[in-house]
């Protein structure tokens, strides 16, 4: 028996949505809970090295929520360590957001320096080079010496980590504008100013965005080591001292809390990256 038109249409739109990026992302989610919860209802590991899901729902919940600090106490406490989860998440994103701006102000008008003279870029490249090489707890004792405990030391590490990739990415992007594109600019009577506006730093611009991209997922990924002081509140400080304390399932939720966020920070930096070069791609 032949299929209707509409049968065939419908089987069609089927297929087209199991293929899409949004239902596969789906699937593999659900199939990757339902793996974990099947090897914690078998009892396959320890709950305290891999907590259940429902385990790990009622620990962010209970880190969002007032309740009594231990069964049977009447004495009630809110969040954890004082904190709700979603303040310790922004005092977290408020720390990156101010070393990441510093970051990308500095690293953006020293990239443009460096690639501009060959001569600075001889004596300072390696030393970015070597800032950028380096763990981020290879150098936290010696700003907590310099800065103290504080978030000055906490936005310094966050600006460390992400200063050399952003200048970097700025110095590439200049070195690969065409030299044609400058050059008939200055025939067409455009002074350097002009052609530095109008032709290398629209040019330079999608480089400038990725080394942006990187900079703040090396910020992010750079969190906990930040808060590992005197980082409370914070989100990597909430997910470190929870692990001490044995905390399983608060500890997964504040990694899974700290992904998400990652997630959608890089979201909205290729959404910004997009807006502001919508030429790319197109040429």
């Amino acid at each position: 028996m032949r299929e209707s038109p509409n049968g065939a249409r419908v089987h069609a739109r089927v297929r087209e949505f199991m293929s899409s990026k949004i239902f596969q992302g789906f699937a593999s989610l659900v199939l990757i809970l339902a793996l974990w919860w099947a090897v914690t209802a078998a009892g396959l590991v320890n709950p305290l090295y891999l907590p259940s899901p429902a385990q790990v729902a009622g620990a962010f919940v209970e880190a969002n929520n007032c309740h009594a600090i231990s069964s049977g106490s009447s004495r009630i406490v809110c969040g954890e360590q004082q904190y709700f989860m979603w303040q310790h998440l922004l005092m977290s994103l408020e720390r990156i957001g101010v070393g990441l701006a510093f970051a990308i102000i500095v690293g953006v008008l020293g990239g443009f320096g460096l690639a501009y003279a060959p001569w600075a870029r001889r004596i300072f490249l390696p030393y970015i080079n070597f800032i950028r090489a380096l763990p981020p707890l290879g150098y936290i004792g010696l700003l907590i010496v310099w800065f103290g405990i504080g978030d000055t030391t906490k936005i310094w590490l966050l600006f460390l980590a992400a200063f050399p990739t952003i200048v970097l990415a700025t110095i590439e992007g200049v070195d690969a504008v065409a030299r044609d594109r400058v050059n008939s600019a200055y025939a067409l009577g455009a002074s350097k100013g002009q052609a530095f506006v109008h032709v290398v730093f629209p040019s330079s611009l999608p480089s400038i965005m990725n080394g942006i991209r990187l900079g703040v997922g090396f910020a992010w990924t750079t969190v906990v080591a930040a808060e590992l002081n005197n980082g409370i509140p914070g989100i990597g400080a909430l997910a470190y001292l929870s692990g001490t304390e044995l905390n399983t399932p608060l500890t997964i939720a504040c990694i899974l809390v700290i992904g998400v966020a990652a997630l959608l920070l890089d979201g909205l930096i290729v959404l910004i990256t997009k807006l502001v070069t919508p030429w790319v791609g197109k040429e």
